[in-house]
């Protein structure tokens, strides 16, 4: 396998959108944003066809150029998605690569006070931008969202929140199951607070800025820690809350504003179960060595999508043997799946 890249039978272009609803968010992060679009082999010599797209949404401290990365004896995704096509595993998509970093390593795509509408973001600026500019099939039927880790939470959240834009989904190891994958890191987290920065994020988050980052201990559990709770538990003024005390005990109130974003707990409501019934295709895969356990956050929302009424025959559900790292080719198969779905003579 060559180290370097690799043609591809599609075309991958670069675009920078320049975001209202992103200008002037509280971490004075760019509110211009690179995206990526992928055009499948035949794209530009059929000018009247229409496509189904794919979006897909990076893990936590993942930013969209990151996607071109190539790690040893190992191809970057859009180079295994490109080859579901050249090879004819599936019907023809088009693939859109998203952003949503912030100074905190991420938004978990969801509208916050404290790091900026990430959610509205992508609903309302993103997908519209790839209509205008590609001949997509401009409806949720043909239209899903996919993303591993704290992407795939944003795909199962993004399609509950905004079944209207979206009509599949395919999450891979997505944070679930919130009292099983977050809540037992809580004392240790608490306990790296107080020795290194007498319990204060104030202090840690200014000595983080300051230096290097990663080069002490905790690092990035504590910067995550902070980034989730930027995302699900902040005040309209911006306050981020803590789900745990200086003891580690959780904080009840704000640790019910943790579960009311969990994905397991969302499916459970009737809005969003209803939601969960109206996706055309549901991909649901996790390691069973999962070192954030998120393998369980995988059989739970499968449960829940059970619970809510989704028809067996909508949702791929599999639990394979893998950590939560190096499994990005798992991601050219729910690609083929959902492009299988979302096309229109599919069925």
């Amino acid at each position: 396998m060559l180290p370097w890249s690799a043609e591809l039978a599609g075309r991958l272009d670069h675009h920078v959108i320049d975001s209202a609803l992103l200008r002037d968010n509280p971490l004075g992060d760019p509110h211009e944003r690179p995206l990526l679009v992928y055009v499948p082999p035949g794209y530009d010599d059929a000018p009247e066809r229409r496509y189904p797209s794919v979006y897909v949404l990076l893990g936590y401290t993942g930013h969209v150029t990151m996607w071109l990365n190539r790690a040893p004896f190992r191809r970057p995704y859009p180079e295994l998605a490109d080859a579901v096509f050249a090879n004819g595993e599936a019907p023809p998509v088009i693939v859109v690569y998203v952003d949503a970093w912030t100074a905190l390593g991420g938004s978990q795509y969801v509208d916050s006070p404290a790091t900026g509408r990430y959610h509205s973001y992508l609903r309302d600026e993103v997908v519209p931008w790839v209509d205008t500019h590609y001949r997509t099939i401009p409806d949720r039927a043909h239209r899903a969202v996919t993303g591993k880790s704290s992407g795939g939470y944003g795909a199962m959240v993004t399609a509950m929140l905004a079944p209207d834009v979206f009509g599949a989904l395919a999450t891979h190891a997505g944070d679930a199951l919130f009292e099983v994958s977050s809540l037992p890191s809580f004392p240790g987290l608490a306990r790296k607070l107080r020795d290194m920065y007498d319990g204060s994020y104030v202090k840690f988050l200014a000595d983080f800025r300051g230096r290097l980052a990663g080069t002490k201990d905790g690092d990035l559990e504590l910067l995550e820690m902070y980034a989730y709770a930027a995302a699900y538990s902040a005040d309209e003024d911006g306050a981020v809350h803590l789900p745990f005390d200086d003891t580690g005990a959780i904080v009840p109130d704000v640790w019910r504003r943790w579960l009311d974003h969990d994905p397991v707990v969302m499916a459970r409501e009737p809005k969003y179960a209803e939601a969960l019934r109206s996706m055309r295709a549901i991909w649901v895969d996790a390691g069973n060595k999962d070192e954030y356990f998120l393998d369980f956050g995988a059989v739970a929302f499968r449960r829940a999508l059970e619970a809510a009424g989704v028809p067996d025959e909508r949702v791929y559900f599999e639990l394979f043997d893998a950590g939560h790292g190096g499994i990005e080719y798992r991601y050219p198969l729910a690609l083929a799946w959902l492009a299988r779905r979302l096309t229109p003579s599919a069925g």
